[in-house]
């Protein structure tokens, strides 16, 4: 997710779409059968469709649920009543919630007290996951700065597991970016983070990136607790550590170079709970999430 406020890399690419041509009908059908689980519950980020929800929170909903979409992931946790009210009356289901990072980024103080009065609101709310959406570049520019998100994230985790919410982080493509020694943000992520700590892996972004989210998937096996699911538009130059890509890179699902289906199978044998569409620009979000849907039925 890009927010408006604010293994080698170049040969991944090739190797999703090889695993793309080299799937069997057999695991196809295994992976996008009527009944797999995660087609059943498919789920939207709102954060697709904040422009709708800002003139119309109701009716924008209700056109979610009518889409075939069953669960929604909500954004700006705390501050999101309206959208979850919404949700409840349109019978979507909310298991997760892009929250208030700087609660757990930029605690005020050692204890996490914001986090803590997120985690109490999450908890009244029902919600199994929260996630940490994105680091402003103060947070990101060494590694440094990544080792600090590490040691609060990792105390938020702990916090998050006595609460009964499992606390994840989602990735943009610059925490593939490498620093000093050819690490990068990333890299720490997945050396540091405790056992408590998963993620949320944005298959867009991990494109942009350079890097295969099947293979990736594969080796974060257990760690990784949602997906994103959006398309990159055939022609942007990968790999690309930007957040501010073109508007019209973001693509509904079908429409760009990313193969959904191997993901969709490797989601599965890395015990990945739930995914979720977006996109992040869109002239028409609505039509897009439609789209987007009738591409996942049609598969």
């Amino acid at each position: 997710m890009r927010y408006d406020q604010g293994m080698r890399r170049r040969s991944f690419l090739h190797h999703t779409l090889a695993a793309a041509a080299t799937l069997t009908a057999g695991q196809a059908f295994a992976a996008l059968a009527a009944d797999n689980r995660y087609r059943k519950n498919i789920g939207i980020q709102l954060y697709t469709l904040r422009n709708p929800i800002a003139k119309d929170v109701k009716a924008t909903l209700k056109a979610v649920a009518d889409a075939g979409y069953k669960q929604v992931e909500l954004y700006g946790f705390p501050n999101a009543k309206p959208m979850m009210a919404a949700a409840k009356d349109a019978g979507l289901a909310v298991n997760s919630a892009h929250f208030e990072w700087d609660s757990v980024v930029n605690p005020k103080d050692a204890a996490l007290s914001d986090f803590s009065r997120v985690l109490d609101q999450a908890k009244e709310a029902g919600l199994a996951h929260l996630v940490i959406p994105y680091l402003m570049p103060k947070n990101r520019t060494t590694l440094d700065d990544y080792k600090k998100v590490i040691a609060h994230a990792n105390v938020a985790a702990a916090k998050a597991k006595e609460a009964g919410i499992q606390l994840a982080y989602h990735n943009h493509s610059f925490e593939f970016a490498p620093h000093e020694g050819g690490k990068s943000g990333f890299d720490l992520f997945v050396e540091e983070f405790s056992a408590d700590m998963k993620f949320e892996l944005d298959v867009f972004w991990v494109v942009a990136g350079g890097l295969d989210p099947v293979a990736l998937l594969e080796k974060l096996k257990g760690r990784v607790t949602q997906l994103h699911l959006k398309d990159l538009k055939s022609g942007i130059k990968t790999p690309s550590y930007d957040s501010n890509l073109p508007e019209d890179a973001f693509q509904e699902l079908g429409d760009g170079v990313i193969a959904m289906e191997p993901i969709i199978a490797a989601a599965e044998k890395a015990g990945v709970a739930h995914c979720h569409v977006e996109q992040d620009q869109s002239p028409d979000p609505l039509a897009s999430i439609r789209q987007s849907m009738e591409y996942l039925r049609k598969m």
